[in-house]
């Protein structure tokens, strides 16, 4: 089998203006990512802690899960994340009838050189939107799904890796569940964050009305107030420094023991499994990078602590029906179980 590059190309190709950079200190480090939630910020307005999330997601080498009704941003959010590092940038609109071979790509024939090649998907990028992902059947999500854990495609029994950094931006609508197909607890939890993104503040959302429809034609996103201030190998070289961040052990143990009260908490049915401590091991060195720090501190871990383990545990029933939701529940979790002295 052969491999031949697509037709109609589905990814967003910008080609990296950057000469090689020498290695990347943490302070320098802390400097650039500052750099990219600004540049990032002139295209979205508002929205610093997703940003900042998204961002830590990026340099954790993790997928994240975007909760939030529709028209808050989420594409050009991902939009100008992929510019910042010159990312090839590519958007699937999950739906019913969405196949896994349209993620993937298909084998076709080839009629004229009678052997069968490979179109590349549009998984095939850096940087992937998958559009309410809960509206395509599991069969569509699972072949997404392995993808992220494995950074690979397997078509026909040939293994094709994707291009690195990989990174999903995986999206759904809380509130319409109609037509859906939620995803099982054993696939949501490969996503290493789960973040809400709520509507704007009022100031936000005078600057977001005027900055749309002011001298626009239509709504097209628009990206072109983002610079890239680097390109993917430099994104590497930071998801290499994220995971070179020092942990203490205290940390560690602190870590353990977040993850361990989630599963003996009153009123919580499932707690987080051991991927919850590594995932938030790998949010809080991020966080730490992104601080400019090459340690992590235990509020490393309290801040990273929600968006970590809010989808990896299920809360009983009653707790639902007194209006509890995880959040809630994780904030007091985070609350009284002791920290390590800094």
């Amino acid at each position: 089998m052969t491999e031949q590059k697509p037709i109609s190309e589905v990814a967003e190709k910008q080609p990296s203006t950057h000469a090689e950079l020498p290695a990347l200190g943490v302070e320098a480090a802390g400097d650039l990512c500052t750099i990219i939630r600004q540049s990032i910020g002139r295209a979205v307005i508002g929205q610093k802690e997703v940003i900042d999330q998204i961002l830590i997601c990026l340099l954790a080498a993790g997928h994240v899960l975007v909760e939030g009704v529709p028209g808050l941003g989420k594409t050009l959010l991902a939009r100008a994340l992929a510019k910042t590092f010159c990312g090839q940038f590519a958007r699937i609109q999950f739906t019913p009838d969405l196949m896994p071979t349209d993620i993937t790509g298909p084998v076709l024939y080839d009629m004229k050189k009678e052997r069968f090649t490979v179109r590349r998907g549009p998984v095939f990028c850096h940087l992937l939107l998958a559009d309410e992902i809960n509206r395509a059947p599991a069969k569509t999500q699972a072949a997404l799904l392995e993808v992220m854990q494995e950074q690979q495609v397997s078509i026909e029994g040939h293994a094709m890796d994707v291009p690195a950094p990989f990174m999903t931006i995986a999206t759904q609508n809380p509130v319409e569940q109609e037509g859906t197909y939620p995803l099982p607890e054993a696939q949501i939890d490969r996503f290493l964050l789960k973040i809400h993104i709520d509507y704007p503040s009022s100031e936000e959302e005078a600057l977001l009305v005027r900055s749309v429809t002011g001298n626009r034609i239509g709504d097209v996103l628009d990206v072109s107030s983002v610079t890239a201030s680097l390109d993917p190998k430099q994104v590497l070289q930071l998801q290499q420094l994220a995971s070179d961040t020092a942990v203490d052990e205290a940390v560690h143990r602190y870590a353990i023991r977040l993850v361990r009260a989630t599963r003996e908490w009153p009123g919580v049915h499932l707690g987080a499994g051991p991927r919850g401590g590594i995932a938030l091991i790998r949010a809080g060195r991020a966080n730490a990078l992104m601080a400019g720090r090459d340690f992590v501190t235990p509020d490393d871990l309290k801040q990273m602590a929600i968006p970590v383990l809010r989808h990896r545990i299920v809360l009983a029933p009653e707790l639902e029906l007194e209006g509890q939701t995880a959040d809630s529940v994780l904030a007091q979790l985070v609350e009284q179980v002791e920290a390590p002295r800094q």
